[in-house]
């Protein structure tokens, strides 16, 4: 006779690899063409929480709960992050959607923080590589310098194939990336989406919803969702569910979330592998409930540039 315990463990291991049995829906990447995950894995602070004998086994399971969207940046850790990628991540190079953020705004600078993440990253192109958290008018006037901005040198990496696609990451300036993706050539973009709407509330209300999403979409742009979770400071106003199906039932092509246990890893993919669409009105209605969060959230944001 199996005892309560041993069914329970057995029961528990039945569970967790009937989830890595089923399929991890995708979705088309925007004009890239490439079909993502919709549950892209961060590697920002919250994966740097995990202990140098700790992350392989995260990552790994990551790839066999069918996880291929994996974003990182230089500024996790001055490299540390994608050290970690790079370490776990070079066996499955051709099967994945592996993206870096670069926080430099002239050429130079960028393109030895680009040369430095390929060495980092144990591999000779990137499939995605982004500006870092566009901030302001003046920081993107930095980046669309002619002669020394870092968009000449997005563009010189795409063109030489060291990168196949470019993009630019936004927290808290709606407006700016709305302008920065009418007026260059990105093939993505990444923006905070979540319940609480983060964007400027001051002085006039603006979100990425409204204002940068819908440009983003008209150009047909590979759109990924951060904040999802907004940093945790809306965890406990509704549940992982809500959060994470409020996003991704926006335009988007996946949603980047950071994963710093691996039960949270788990709870996310089963999330993901079984995501049903929000109505408009519930996802409304969750706003309702936990909008009244953005104005300290959008204060919170607006010098932090992790995902």
């Amino acid at each position: 006779m199996i005892s309560r315990r041993n069914f329970i463990a057995t029961s528990a291991a039945v569970s967790l690899n009937s989830l890595a049995a089923a399929p991890m829906p995708t979705r088309t990447l925007g004009r890239t063409g490439a079909k993502v995950s919709i549950l892209a894995f961060g590697g920002g602070s919250r994966f740097l929480m995990y202990k140098d004998d700790e992350y392989e086994a995260v990552l790994n399971r990551a790839l066999e709960l069918g996880i291929t969207y994996f974003d990182c940046a230089f500024g996790y850790g001055n490299g540390k992050s994608e050290e970690r990628f790079g370490n776990v991540l070079k066996p499955h190079r051709d099967k994945i959607w592996l993206v870096t953020k670069i926080g430099d705004r002239d050429y130079d600078g960028f393109m030895r923080t680009f040369e430095g993440s390929l060495k980092r990253l144990k591999t000779d192109h990137l499939n995605l590589v982004h500006a870092h958290a566009l901030n302001n008018e003046e920081d993107l006037a930095k980046l669309e310098d002619k002669n020394n901005g870092a968009l000449k040198a997005m563009y010189k990496i795409r063109e030489q194939k060291m990168t196949q696609a470019i993009g630019v990451s936004c927290h808290t300036a709606p407006n700016v990336l709305k302008s920065a993706l009418e007026r260059h050539d990105f093939d993505c973009t990444q923006m905070a989406l979540n319940a609480a709407r983060i964007g400027q509330s001051e002085p006039q209300p603006v979100s990425f919803e409204a204002t940068a999403l819908p440009v983003a979409n008209k150009k047909n742009l590979g759109v990924i969702a951060m904040k999802v979770f907004g940093q945790e400071k809306l965890n406990g106003k509704a549940s992982v569910d809500e959060l994470i199906r409020y996003s991704l039932s926006l335009p988007v092509s996946a949603a980047v979330v950071g994963m710093p246990k691996m039960d949270m890893l788990e709870k996310n993919v089963a999330v993901a592998k079984g995501f049903q669409p929000m109505s408009p009105t519930d996802r409304d209605k969750l706003f309702g409930s936990v909008g009244q969060h953005k104005v300290a959230m959008d204060r919170f944001f607006a010098d932090h540039i992790d995902c």
